[in-house]
């Protein structure tokens, strides 16, 4: 019979010779689809496990600490050994505190077998995908894109008494169009938790009509452009914001949400709009571990944090600066709440009503973005980001669509442009595109800015 994943755990917690410990597994499997020109290309199913040992090593000049990780399934002994010999010859860490002890809410059965996926996850998605591939030919149009879907469940225990689990499913579809001579490209995306929510009829349909807005094609100069940001590209900006919303950074004068003359813009008004930017560990459809699972410290976050609390947290609310994420090391140090990082993100203005549509109906005349990809940081202290647009950018005039314009490089804040946005749609679900090998659990509203800063033209397409 195999080691489960609660064996492994407790051996490595028998095995330990110093002061703490935390080990935690995580076991995974995987399905997968890829396409290519109207045809299913290939598909598989993969399987994972990693251990990761963290020792904890006190002495008169502080704790000092190592992590190391194995796959599959290794000597529990070495690891241990290997862990406590790394911890011994490290010098004390910064942000020693005692281990957590407390459980927190919302963990689950610790003796559950872990949770899986197989290729039966996509039963109904993909004879969807063989109709939509079938009338995207006849239309003279090819489909590419891949769906996949990942399960994974983390066993963390620690010397202190804690035996957490939780099961994590993470699905996506990225679905490109493009045109028989490959001029022409467009997408759409989705994240999903288990696929019965994905309408593969619904991306179609999005692909098919940003391949018909593409057919006329308008030449714009670089410059600044009334903007609708469609919630993807919105996902991928207030991740970054989200990203480096450290507090310690802040606090010491290195991020965009450091104040001048000192300290931190907690309490600032950074959106005109009452918008409000929150995590929660329950949200439905976005629900994420209710704990921390921390394999090396940052400044983000840090191994004698492992097992704390993630409850729901506001970061903006109502267009002000209310948190910033704060392990506990450095809340003791400067008398503030710690503050954790979730594995999603929402933004929603509470008064919006309007869609997409609408939107673009309002518009007299401005540019509509599909996605966008190679996002760089330029300048920490103002968060300005560059890259580039991608996969249809088209002219609105007179509330309609009347064709594609060519790609550009972009410079922008994300946090400045929260002060400028004048209109928010209503919230929805969506796939952050350049980010989305590591944060898929989104929901964000389109967002209208009325200087959106295009700052050179990009042959890209």
């Amino acid at each position: 019979m195999s080691t489960t994943p609660q064996q492994l755990v407790e051996q490595a917690l028998a095995a330990c010779t110093v002061d703490g410990q935390v080990t935690y597994v995580v076991e995974g499997s995987e399905a997968n689809l890829r396409w290519a020109g109207n045809s299913l290309t290939t598909n598989g199913a993969m399987r994972s496990r990693q251990v990761v040992v963290i020792s904890f090593v006190g002495s008169a000049a502080g704790t000092a600490t190592a992590t190391v990780a194995r796959t599959g399934t290794p000597d529990v002994a070495a690891l241990v050994a290997a862990s406590e010999q790394a911890a011994r010859d490290a010098s004390p860490a910064e942000d020693a505190m005692p281990l957590i002890g407390e459980v927190p809410p919302g963990s689950g059965a610790w003796d559950d077998d872990p949770a899986e996926t197989s290729i039966g996850v996509f039963a109904e998605f993909a004879p969807a995908l063989g109709e939509a591939f079938g009338a995207a030919r006849g239309r003279g149009e090819l489909l590419f894109g891949f769906a996949e879907h990942q399960m994974t469940s983390t066993y963390l225990g620690s010397t202190t008494g804690l035996r957490l689990r939780h099961d994590q499913p993470t699905g996506r579809v990225e679905l490109n169009g493009k045109s028989t001579d490959l001029t022409r490209s467009v997408w759409a995306g989705v994240g999903t938790r288990d696929f019965s929510d994905v309408s593969v009829p619904a991306l179609a349909a999005e692909v098919e009509q940003k391949m018909a807005w593409s057919q006329r094609r308008v030449e714009l100069p670089a410059g600044r452009y009334e903007t609708l940001l469609p919630p993807s590209t919105v996902s991928d900006l207030m991740v970054y914001a989200y990203w480096t919303m450290e507090a310690r950074d802040a606090d010491e004068g290195r991020n965009v949400y450091a104040r001048r003359g000192g300290g931190n813009r907690i309490g600032d008004r950074l959106a005109t709009l009452p918008l409000t930017l929150r995590s929660d560990p329950h949200e439905p459809g976005l629900e994420c571990a209710p704990f921390q699972v921390v394999g090396g410290s940052s400044g983000s976050a840090s191994v004698f944090d492992n097992g704390m609390a993630t409850p729901a947290i506001d970061w903006i609310r109502d267009g002000v600066l209310t948190n910033l994420v704060r392990p506990r090391a450095w809340a003791r140090q400067q008398d503030a709440p710690a503050t954790a990082a979730l594995d999603n993100l929402v933004l929603e203005h509470p008064g919006a009503t309007a869609g997409p549509a609408e939107m673009i109906a309002g518009t007299e005349r401005g540019l509509l973005l599909t996605t966008l990809w190679y996002i760089r940081e330029v300048d920490p202290q103002t968060l300005l980001l560059t890259g580039l647009t991608r996969d249809g950018v088209f002219l609105v005039e007179g509330g309609e669509v009347t064709g594609a314009v060519n790609n550009f490089r972009f410079n922008e804040s994300p946090v400045d442009l929260l002060g400028r946005v004048t209109e928010a749609s209503r919230t929805e679900r969506t796939l952050p595109r350049e980010w989305n090998d590591w944060f898929t659990r989104a929901a964000m509203p389109m967002l209208r800015v009325p200087d959106f800063n295009m700052s050179s033209v990009s042959p890209a397409s």
